[in-house]
């Protein structure tokens, strides 16, 4: 049986991979599927593909196109989420900022740089005008529960996560969400180590085929909203509201797609070229 190891986020994006696992769907084709959560979100997972700690990603698009222009032996194989990731701009419960403009030139956790939460920090910054230079500070707080500490503490003040995740906690009373900033591109795609893909070709479709498989129809589930409410601790209408505006995607991401990523990633100063299309994309 042929072992393989992915991994992803531990959040509700993920679940189809779960099902699947659950399911046994990998091992009827020989194949040891071995999922490893990331709590450390996309950073964590680009140190954990160069190192061959995992062989496939579920990954946040501009984090892993950053990191192969960076030297990140991987390719991206598929749209994973087409639609836009929508970043809640967190700051502590007690927190005096009430509004966005109250966040120029204070400082943004981040998980790690290179991170979604880094390079989305300079997403929000451009959307609402901000000098690049002078108005971002950050601080490293490696993950979720970095966060809390981080900005309880006060050594941030405001944090860019997913904004269902970080729901229960708004609703706890540990953040308040003063904003929302969504992804001006799909989501998620799956990446994978260009030697995994040269000596398992037949291996990797057969594992994206699956997983295909259950996100063309994972709305269909009966009481999927209740699963995942039950399983990651949400309230039921949240999730309801999350499955609306959610879409998978079985496809490759186009080639317009990933050159608007990096047009945005070059005018903020975080990759250094635009790279071609083949560079970062393998159609299998």
């Amino acid at each position: 049986m042929k072992k393989v190891n992915i991994g992803g986020v531990p959040e509700h994006f993920n679940l189809a991979w779960y099902l699947t696992l659950k399911n046994s769907e990998y091992k009827d084709e020989d194949i040891n599927l071995r999922w490893h959560d990331y709590y450390g979100g996309t950073g964590a997972m680009c140190k954990a593909l160069r190192n061959g700690d995992i062989d496939i990603a579920v990954i946040l698009t501009e984090g892993i196109i950053k990191d192969i222009i960076d030297g990140n032996p991987s390719k991206i194989v598929q749209t994973f989420v087409q639609t836009p990731l929508i970043w809640g701009v967190h700051v502590a419960h007690n927190s005096d900022y009430k509004k966005v403009e109250d966040l120029k030139g204070t400082k943004a956790a981040i998980s790690r740089y290179g991170s979604g939460s880094h390079l989305m920090a300079y997403i929000n910054a451009e959307n609402n005008n901000w000098d690049l230079e002078k108005d971002l500070d950050f601080e490293v707080i490696k993950n979720l529960n970095g966060a809390v500490k981080g900005l309880t503490e006060g050594k941030a003040d405001y944090f860019l996560w997913e904004k269902f995740t970080t729901k229960p906690l708004v609703d706890d009373g540990v953040f308040r969400r003063i904003d929302n900033c969504p992804s001006p591109w799909p989501c998620f795609v799956i990446a994978v180590r260009n030697e995994f893909i040269d000596n398992n070709k037949e291996e990797l479709k057969t594992i994206l085929n699956i997983i295909n498989n259950t996100t063309s129809d994972f709305k269909d589930i009966p009481s999927i909203d209740k699963s995942i409410a039950n399983r990651y601790e949400q309230q039921l209408e949240d999730v309801q509201e999350w499955l609306s505006i959610t879409e998978w995607s079985q496809e490759l991401i186009d080639k317009k797609t990933v050159m608007n990523v990096q047009k945005e990633l070059f005018a903020l100063n975080i990759i250094p070229e635009i790279v071609e299309y083949e560079k970062l994309t393998l159609k299998l």
